[in-house]
């Protein structure tokens, strides 16, 4: 496939200006340097460069102020670039082109044709080819999935992924050849996580928690501004944290651990009845079967010991709650709740809950985002 080509990269001042622009918006030049302390020449010099890229344009004159005069603002050009994200399920692959705001210009999804690492890599360049040939000038992709994701040296390398079965990939290098324009990979919740810092639920916070609930789960923060990863690429693996020490056993022999209540499969082995899935599971809880209903309460309160416990380490600005279990906060709000009261002390202000609705295609566009983030080195 012909390479996209690339513009040289950016000075850490032109990468500062552009995140200022695309996380806050449009600014003036005195707004933008007095946010970042930069002089007149240099910020002449970074908008310059920004614009003769394609990445920034001047806009119309405003009043920025109470007083003075009016500025001509700065914001970003987001037809500038163009983006592809993935987001691969032990199923399925899900993908989203936006533009450089991370607006999504096409959504596309198709079942994974295997779980083989080569089939897998085939199949992405090959969705890469079709929505490229729709939406041309494609200048970087981003893949999100499940397990740990870690750099080494240069190269990005999956370590494990639980739900495809893969150990020691170097999925983005293989990607990479195969598409001719940059990939980064990463874990899908610290992706999502992100995503929603930049250009979601948690724009404009400096801290925050993301917890994910439906086939596992898992959890991205944000600290000081920064998504934290970890020594190890596992930062957010809080799913085997002690509950209840006479409860059931997780899948790793652990008793009474987050993962033994809260994952959709927990929530279905609770009722211990042949033939379930966590559909059914759902529509017995929500007519008033007393099994289904003490399955989700259990999960509720699993949710509520884990909120309440990263609410007391992180003291986060809000925690968010998504994922295709988010049922759960539907049917268990009480026990949610009174779990986290529990663990906060009776002065303390309430934990700030943002519950999300839940779409594989904002997952896919948090792939997107990561492949913003790497291009423009964020």
């Amino acid at each position: 496939m012909e390479q996209t080509p690339t513009a040289a990269p950016l000075s850490g001042l032109e990468r500062s200006t552009l995140r200022e622009l695309l996380v806050h918006g449009p600014k003036s030049r005195a707004e933008i340097a007095r946010e970042l302390g930069m002089s007149r020449a240099s910020l002449t010099r970074v908008t310059r460069t920004l614009i003769e890229q394609g990445l920034v344009a001047e806009g119309p004159l405003e009043l920025r102020g109470a007083t003075g005069r009016p500025s001509e603002v700065l914001r970003i050009r987001p037809e500038g670039r163009r983006f592809l994200g993935v987001k691969l399920t032990g199923e399925r692959l899900f993908a989203v082109v936006t533009d450089l705001a991370a607006q999504a210009l096409a959504e596309y999804d198709e079942p994974l044709a295997s779980r083989s690492v080569e089939d897998a890599v085939a199949q992405i360049a090959g969705v890469y080819e079709r929505l490229a040939a729709e939406h041309p000038g494609i200048a970087a992709v981003g893949i999100g999935l499940a397990g740990d994701v870690v750099a080494k040296g240069d190269r990005q390398t999956v370590l494990q992924s639980p739900f495809l079965g893969w150990g020691e990939v170097p999925l983005a290098d293989l990607v990479g050849e195969l598409v001719g324009v940059p990939v980064a990979t990463e874990n899908d919740v610290r992706a999502l996580t992100a995503a929603e810092h930049w250009f979601g639920v948690g724009a404009g916070y400096e801290s925050m928690v993301l917890v994910t609930v439906g086939a596992g789960v898992g959890v991205g923060v944000v600290v000081d501004g920064k998504v934290v990863t970890g020594a190890s690429g596992r930062a957010g693996n809080v799913e085997h944290l002690p509950v209840d020490p006479g409860g059931p056993r997780c899948e790793r022999g652990h008793r009474g651990c987050v993962a033994a209540y809260l994952p959709n499969a927990a929530i279905v082995a609770a009722l211990r009845t042949p033939g379930l899935d966590y559909a059914n599971v759902l529509e017995l809880a929500r007519g008033g079967d007393p099994a289904a209903r003490q399955a989700f309460r259990d999960a509720g309160h699993a949710l509520g010991v884990l909120s309440g416990m990263l609410a007391n380490t992180l003291d986060p600005e809000k925690i968010v709650i998504t994922g295709d279990g988010i049922a759960v906060t539907e049917l268990a709000r009480d026990e949610i709740d009174a779990a986290i009261a529990m663990l906060r002390g009776p002065d303390e202000a309430p934990v700030a809950l943002d519950i999300q609705p839940f779409e594989f295609a904002e997952w896919a566009r948090a792939g997107a985002v990561l492949a913003i983030r790497d291009h423009l080195r964020f």
